[in-house]
């Protein structure tokens, strides 16, 4: 039964006639924008000053850029270092031709791994706080940060789920499915936006749309379990004493992201990586396995600490 099934061809991003606004760009922009708000309620709380907070912005836009392209090459595509070293950082390709094809390939655990880095140094030079306790703050932002990246991807219709067969929820990403360059062929249309509307909206081009599988929109699956995320550790800083007890907010943060991360990758497309060596998980998977263990290390060792009075 597929009631809910839709096939998804979104418009390349919010035309302003001589500018296109791009979904995923857009998403990362009111994911930085509503993670400065929230922090900012909580520097106030905390009576920290605006001029640290913007300090913080700038280290986590770094840290998160930086480190989800580097985590990405690394863990997913480390022969670009060798094939195209100007394709890691730059919005570019130069092999085999050179084509400008905006900044692709994110990874979250690579994000996560530079946060924590920047984050270590900010508390030195800037808060001259514990690294845990500027952690158990930061990841409110950064998990409702996650819930906007993940919707991007699902704007770009990149991050697939395998095909999904009789499950309700199935979408038929036409963009991902169909090369531009092939639609252009198939419908003589100029354009691949003309060229996927013809597909969806055509019935001459019924055979071309029907082969383009149902498939598990993994993006929102993954954006829904954040949405969890920011909700429990949202409850637990301002609702509960837990936030005294350094440490503990960020362990369930880990545990909690990090297996919305592990299960949804039960249903998602392989993204390649080193799964092929050690078989049973996906790489993704794989790389989620030590953030749950470490969370669950640092908040029994957080729970075991007496709650230290604010002051």
């Amino acid at each position: 039964m597929q009631f809910l099934t839709i096939t998804w061809n979104p418009p390349e991003g919010i035309d302003l006639g001589f500018f296109i606004i791009r979904y995923y760009s857009l998403m990362f922009v009111v994911a930085f924008s509503l993670g400065y708000y929230l922090t900012k309620k909580i520097y106030q709380r905390e009576g920290l000053s605006q001029e640290k907070l913007d300090s913080l912005l700038m280290y986590m836009i770094l840290a998160t850029l930086i480190g989800a392209r580097l985590g990405h090459v690394i863990f997913y595509q480390p022969e670009l270092f060798l094939e195209d070293p100007l394709s890691v950082f730059l919005p570019i390709q130069t092999v085999p031709e050179f084509e400008f094809t905006g900044f692709q390939g994110l990874a979250s655990h690579g994000a996560a791994i530079a946060i924590i880095i920047a984050m270590f140094y900010y508390s030195k030079k800037v808060i001259q706080k514990p690294l845990l306790w500027i952690l158990d703050r930061i990841i409110i932002a950064v998990a409702s940060g996650g819930v906007f990246v993940r919707i991007g991807n699902f704007m770009n219709s990149e991050i697939i789920g395998k095909p999904s067969g009789d499950f309700p929820l199935g979408v038929r990403f036409i963009q991902d499915s169909i090369a531009p360059g092939q639609a252009v062929r198939a419908t003589g249309m100029d354009t691949p936006s003309k060229a996927y509307d013809a597909i969806v909206n055509n019935p001459q081009y019924a055979d071309l749309l029907n082969s383009v599988p149902f498939r598990h929109p993994t993006q929102l699956y993954e954006a829904a379990g954040y949405v969890l995320v920011f909700l429990i550790c949202w409850y637990l800083y301002w609702k509960t004493e837990r936030r005294k007890q350094i440490g503990y907010i960020f362990g369930v943060f880990l545990i909690t992201l990090f297996l919305v991360r592990f299960l949804v990758e039960f249903v998602k497309e392989s993204q390649g990586g080193f799964e092929s060596l050690l078989g049973v998980f996906t790489t993704g998977q794989w790389l989620s396995i030590p953030f749950i263990l470490a969370g669950i290390y640092i908040m029994w060792k957080a729970s075991k600490k007496p709650v230290i009075e604010e002051k």
